[in-house]
């Protein structure tokens, strides 16, 4: 398969830049929004947001199983979801970000239900814009450079949200005029993001079953052990992360006293993004994306215990705490996505079926999940300590600032790192898998029928090997 062109790469990282409009906004500002804006108490938005974040994941699922059971001969399986998807999703961002005076508990229903919205939204976009990945190319270089594309394009978000509308997070401030605003101009930009994307990127991988059945689908999962192991150590990667994401601003204005530096957090993240996408490909190829995703995981162990144990004092010495943890991050999450597609040809190796959609769905449910616990713990944190509103936070509230951005974080990590080592799907494991799919496509091409193939399994001694089976049927 010939290389991917500069343009579809950029392309598609211009689809998470248009995400990240929705979800890095919601990650970054909606608990500060909540507690400082809307007036929720911390308890109360740290069980919302593991409620909905919960829902979001199931939504996920739904979200698969639908772009499985949909294909489009003009524009593919995947692109037509970003195409009419974006503009609903970009307008409930406004929605979740302008709640309206309803007292205290319309306040409460009218936040679950747009924050709701808004996942259910996200995932019928966002599901199949990652499936898409692995749709363009089975390449482990080239998907290392849409992972990098993609983190560019998240990152460029991330860092902007930073630079810019951060400091305004400030007491005193109209910040409800600064949410609705922002989100209004997010929906244009975003809309022509996704545009670009949907016009430069194109599915490239053979499908034998383009519409799947629901059995097909969970007998891909079922077997899909490399998966199943990704997607438990994204779920404590993304718990700690999260919380960390969540109370970053809290962390450096309530305990550091230096709000100022959040610009210059987000400028550092913005360099870093681009040297770490420049080199990243190369580094999977040296030590292979495994072994990347371990060794980028324990640096941000090791930030996570620098922010933990810093003395509020110590503004520095906190502050390249948080340095160390975005350069761990932002590694992991250039090559968790490449890593994703990877588990994709396993399950076709193993059934005979392609299924992204639902193999990215149950992948992106971790997540979520990951994510719903991790923004909750960091608000119960937060309650635990005492946080107030508008006040100077007492040592408990600190400290409980600091267990959700240094030692949740941490914690989590470690567990991420313990779970991978048991991953099996190696580099070279995969490229035999390649191998043995093309082989397989190309006796069923051959063949009277098109049915006769060969199917692989993997030997004790973890070696490829095949044996004649049938192709499962396609719809």
């Amino acid at each position: 398969m010939k290389k991917l062109s500069k343009l579809s790469i950029v392309g598609y990282g211009a689809g998470d830049a248009a995400n990240n409009l929705a979800f890095t906004t919601a990650t970054m500002f909606l608990l500060v929004y909540y507690t400082d804006v809307a007036g929720i108490s911390a308890a109360a938005a740290g069980t919302l947001l593991l409620v909905v974040r919960i829902f979001d994941a199931f939504a996920d699922v739904f979200a698969g199983r639908v772009v499985d059971r949909t294909y489009s001969k003009r524009f593919g399986k995947f692109r037509p979801f970003i195409m009419f998807g974006s503009i609903p999703l970009l307008l409930l961002s406004v929605a979740t970000f302008s709640i309206p005076a309803l007292g205290e508990s319309g306040t409460l229903l009218y936040a679950y239900v747009t924050y709701a919205a808004l996942g259910l939204a996200y995932s019928l976009v966002n599901i199949p814009y990652g499936s898409l990945a692995g749709a363009m190319t089975q390449d482990p270089a080239e998907r290392a450079k849409l992972g990098s594309a993609r983190m560019v394009g998240g990152m460029l978000v991330g860092s902007a949200l930073g630079i810019f509308v951060a400091p305004l997070i400030k007491p005193g401030a109209n910040l409800q005029v600064t949410f609705t605003t922002i989100t209004l101009i997010f929906v244009v930009i975003g809309a022509a993001l996704y545009l670009f994307t949907v016009l430069t990127t194109k599915e490239r991988v053979h499908r034998a079953v383009p519409n799947v059945t629901l059995k097909q689908s969970m007998d891909t999962l079922k077997g899909n052990r490399p998966l199943l192991m990704l997607c438990l150590s994204s779920f404590f990667f993304l718990t700690g992360y999260l919380a960390l994401t969540s109370v970053q601003l809290y962390y450096l204005r309530d305990v550091l006293g230096r709000l100022d530096l959040y610009p210059a957090l987000s400028i550092i993240q913005l360099v870093l993004t681009f040297v770490l996408a420049g080199f990243m490909p190369k580094l999977v190829r040296n030590l292979g994306k495994k072994r990347v995703y371990m060794f980028s995981s324990l640096v941000t162990v090791i930030g996570g215990a620098i922010v933990f144990f810093a003395p509020a004092s110590q503004v520095w010495i906190g502050f390249s705490g948080l340095v160390i943890s975005l350069v761990g991050v932002l590694s992991v999450n250039i090559v968790v996505w490449a890593l994703e597609a990877d588990t994709v040809e396993y399950g076709e190796w193993k059934t005979g079926v392609r299924t992204e959609g639902i193999t990215y769905a149950l992948f992106s449910f971790t997540r979520k999940t990951g994510q719903a616990v991790g923004g909750a713990l960091a608000a119960y944190a937060l309650a635990l300590g005492g946080y107030k509103s508008g006040a100077v936070q007492t040592p408990d509230a600190v400290f409980g600032i600091q267990l959700a951005a240094g030692a949740l974080p941490a914690i989590m990590t470690i567990l991420a790192v313990l779970v991978m080592a048991k991953y099996t799907l190696t580099d070279t494991m995969h490229a035999r898998i390649l191998s043995e799919i093309q082989v397989r496509r190309t006796a069923g091409a051959g063949s009277a029928g098109g049915n006769a193939v060969g199917t692989s399994r993997n030997d004790a001694d973890g070696t490829v090997s095949a044996e004649a089976a049938p192709l499962a049927p396609s719809n």
